[in-house]
């Protein structure tokens, strides 16, 4: 028989609040991270297989070099920024203290994967067709400049804070949880500019100005990238609650269930609505349920839903996702028709759009009840932020342009992003046989109504694009 002494241990509860928390966020953290190859998938799925290998290196320079960039630079202006727009003022030695002390890298990552998606949603606005030298000026500069600033202004008090110059004269702080606007929106709004200021690509068009569909080449990819972007999304949402254990008043511990709780519950709530919301819009617009459609409408209504997470009810979760996923196709087609953008991903609509609104509504179904002075400063908030992205986009893409071209040439864009700007080929079966233009047509297109055929080939009409074989 063997002999154990046990040897009480008395350790300070907030210790171990503090070390689960810690764990906490870096699980958290590495499952924000795990969102990114499922924005790699979702984005090649919607593309032309030519240019798979181009919307993978533009991913993969997202992390790598977008990681280095705010570590260096980006976290240092958030803190600058906050600072600067409150009466706190700032300290430039301290705001970049954080590269030196180990004590707040864990912080510091979880700031991190936010600022990547951030950067990662343009790339889908820009596809096929933006010069990749241009694509790494820009995600440098959203990643070290241009989302910093919105970080600043909002999580890091700053002027749309409580303690800011705005939030201070309205006596509220702007409400976003988790980065429906300061991340989503930031990141959509970054991609329509660009998607304006490169422009359509090649057959987007047709010579009266009608939107002529360029199918992707893989619903597959699309469908299970949304499925672990909505796995991920737990950790954004969720993982934002960042206090699992509390210390309490009499010393002991506390477990943060019921505001987890919450979380998760409206998380999963808006994801469901989104998603139905957009089969039943998507049905009422091409007569028959597109996947695809789901798929957008179920990212709709998360990011709908993540600045509102712990602020409404259950059921006005509910409602604030089924609004982003009504309001996705209508949102798209705005951009398309009317607008006149090829946004190949519809990252404006679904990031952007679906941000903005639900954002603006939290005062509407908030769980203390109504507040018109808190919706006021939704409102402003989002235009702030929106106006901010907007003015530097267009200054770092007419930078970008004037030094590479923001686009790559006609014969390069035919021959597809993979050969010319990387000398690859994703697919070598078969790119290269399916038509002139080296593409694998497929019915996997963000406008819907692909024309299939029953032996799963793609019916040939008089819409076929000028630059090759995708059918619409």
């Amino acid at each position: 028989m063997g002999w154990a002494v046990v040897i009480p241990l008395q350790v300070d509860p907030s210790v171990i609040a503090q070390g689960v928390n810690y764990v906490w966020i870096l699980v958290v953290s590495f499952l924000i991270f795990f969102m990114q190859p499922g924005f790699a998938l979702l984005e090649a799925g919607q593309v032309r297989a030519k240019n798979v290998g181009n919307v993978l290196m533009k991913n993969m320079t997202d992390w790598a070099l977008g990681v280095l960039v705010y570590f260096l630079v980006g976290a240092g202006v958030a803190t600058i920024v906050g600072g600067l727009t409150s009466p706190g003022g700032f300290d430039v030695a301290a705001a970049f203290s954080y590269i030196g002390d180990s004590g707040a890298w864990i912080d510091w990552l979880f700031g991190a994967v936010f600022a990547m998606t951030a950067a990662t949603i343009v790339s889908g606005a820009v596809a096929e067709r933006m010069d990749f030298r241009a694509y790494i000026v820009f995600a440098a500069t959203i990643t070290g400049f241009i989302y910093p600033v919105v970080q600043g202004m909002t999580w890091s008090g700053g002027l749309l804070s409580g303690s800011g110059y705005i939030g201070a004269a309205l006596g509220v702080g702007y409400l976003d949880f988790a980065g429906a606007t300061v991340v989503h929106m930031c990141g959509g709004i970054a991609g329509l500019v660009g998607a304006k200021m490169v422009g359509p690509r090649k057959g987007r068009f047709d010579a009266n100005g009608d939107s002529q569909p360029i199918p992707g080449h893989s619903m597959l990819l699309a469908v299970l990238g949304t499925l672990i972007l909505a796995f991920g999304w737990y950790g954004f949402n969720v993982g934002t609650q960042a206090t699992v254990l509390a210390t309490t008043e009499s010393g002991g511990l506390e477990f943060m269930g019921a505001a987890l709780g919450r979380v998760a519950l409206v998380t999963t709530l808006g994801m469901g609505a989104g998603a139905v919301a957009a089969m039943i819009v998507s049905t009422s617009y091409q007569g028959k349920p597109d996947p695809l459609w789901m798929a957008n409408g179920l990212l709709a209504g998360l990011v709908a839903v993540t600045g509102a997470v712990p602020h409404v009810t259950w059921w006005g979760g509910l409602i604030l996702g089924a609004l982003g996923g009504a309001i996705v196709l209508p949102a798209y087609r705005w951009t398309v028709d009317s607008l006149k953008i090829d946004d190949v991903c519809g990252v404006f609509a679904v990031h952007g759009v679906a941000g903005a609104v639900g954002t603006a509504l939290i005062p509407v179904f908030a769980v203390s009840g109504f507040s018109g002075t808190q919706l006021v400063m939704q409102v402003i908030g989002v235009v702030v932020i929106a106006a901010w992205t907007i003015l530097a986009s267009a200054v770092v893409f007419a930078i970008a342009d004037a030094a590479f071209g923001l686009r790559v040439s006609e014969e390069e864009e035919v021959e597809g992003l993979d050969v010319g700007e990387h000398g690859v080929s994703v697919y070598p079966e078969f790119v290269g046989d399916a038509g002139p233009d080296g593409a694998l047509g497929s019915p996997t297109a963000t406008d819907g109504g692909s024309n299939v055929r029953t032996d799963g080939g793609v019916e040939e009409d008089e819409a076929v694009e000028a630059n090759g074989g995708d059918s619409q």
